[in-house]
């Protein structure tokens, strides 16, 4: 076999990710780093201090592979609390290796060659791959970046009898839109007249704003036992680095899961586990999130007012969508490239989401970050002069 031959690539259309490429254009101008999703500040000192007890007594070893039982009965135990669907920490429940890794594992449990799949785009850019390894067909819901409700009769003309699967993402990311009861409603009749699987990114659940309540597919029993939730205490707890996250799921559909989780990652880190496990026991170390990110959604938003910045408050996650088609024509990349480099601010491009050339002029920045550090990038952003 020719070395061409060996290195053909089962992803040709997939390089370098836009993420690493703008933080490596943040790293070369020592711009402040707004494009990468992930906080600038650390995991509270009672966390750190339950790993560390968790290591020092000795769980250090391979956790059981679906996941230590304390923290997999912690997770049903909140699941019930805050939407009121039990899953059984026995045979419902999986500890998987970030939410990704559950994403990716239930697109494998789900899609054969030659499935088609929906997608709403813009989308997280981990979805699309994981479907074509795995032979399937993306077939894409294109959306504005500033959306605010799907268009349910399209949905259903995309529907074919090669349709295996959905995947859904609210609160999401990168337009920050949280969707309403009447869109879970209409997913739901779709899900059950097609028979479709449905895979729910929720990995902002607890990241949402004005008031509004996530609605989870755990809430809607048509929806809860048909689909695989995938949750992550990355974006929760500040602990990206963690990479621990899990999957829900009917029993028939955790066991398929399994299956293959086990050869992907086995088990997940143990002290981090039963830290979580602990921390779990205090609601309020969630439940008060969504005010701790609002006031800084808020005081970014306020920060960038005078920029010229068109922008609709985000709904949930911690991203914040900006428009510049009243300040310049260029493509979205190049105005990303150029603040990094003239400005000192990374964002990014809002057209890396979409599977085709579009071009929405629109920017996506993180506010996870300091406040002191969003001052800092709104101040340069406020005296950037476009021409």
């Amino acid at each position: 076999m020719s070395a061409e031959k060996r290195s053909d690539s089962k992803l040709p259309n997939v390089g370098t990710t836009i993420f690493t490429r703008m933080s490596r254009l943040a790293e070369e101008h020592q711009a402040i780093n707004l494009a990468q999703g992930f906080p600038e500040f650390d995991c509270t000192p009672e966390l750190k201090r339950m790993v560390e007890n968790s290591m020092s007594s000795g769980k250090n070893q391979y956790a059981p592979m679906a996941g230590i039982m304390p923290l997999r009965e912690a997770i049903s135990e909140k699941v019930l609390k805050s939407y009121y669907r039990q899953y059984h920490p026995e045979t419902e429940i999986t500890i998987t290796s970030g939410a990704t890794e559950a994403l990716y594992t239930a697109i494998t449990a789900s899609v054969r060659p030659g499935d088609e799949v929906i997608v709403f785009e813009p989308a997280y850019d981990s979805y699309v791959p994981a479907i074509e390894l795995n032979g399937g067909i993306p077939v894409f819901i294109t959306l504005d970046p500033q959306y605010q409700s799907v268009d349910w009769n399209e949905v259903r003309s995309k529907i074919t009898s090669k349709t295996k699967a959905i995947i859904i993402n609210t609160p999401h990311n990168p337009t920050g839109n949280v969707w309403m009861q009447a869109d879970m409603q209409q997913l739901a009749l779709l899900a059950e007249k097609h028979d479709l699987t449905v895979i729910s990114d929720e990995v902002y659940e607890h990241i949402i704003f004005d008031g509004r309540i996530h609605i989870s597919t755990a809430s809607i029993p048509a929806l809860a036992e048909r689909t695989f939730l995938c949750g992550s205490f990355g974006k929760t707890f500040h602990i990206t680095g963690w990479k621990t996250g899990y999957c829900m799921a009917p029993a028939a559909m955790t066991a398929e899961f399994r299956k293959i989780h086990q050869y992907l990652v086995f088990s997940v880190a143990t002290p981090f586990q039963y830290a979580i496990a602990e921390y779990l026991q205090k609601p309020e170390h969630y439940t008060a999130l969504s005010a701790f990110y609002q006031n800084k959604r808020d005081l970014f938003n306020e920060a960038i007012a005078g920029t010229g910045f068109i922008f609709r408050p985000s709904q949930g996650s911690f991203f914040q969508n900006v428009s510049y088609q009243n300040l310049s024509d260029d493509k979205d990349v190049a105005v990303a490239e150029r603040l990094t480099a003239e400005a000192g601010v990374a964002s990014i491009p809002v057209s890396s989401f979409y599977s085709k050339d579009v071009d929405y002029k629109v920017l996506r920045f993180c506010f996870a970050k300091n406040d002191d550090t969003l001052l800092r990038a709104a101040e340069q952003l406020y005296r950037f002069v476009w021409n």
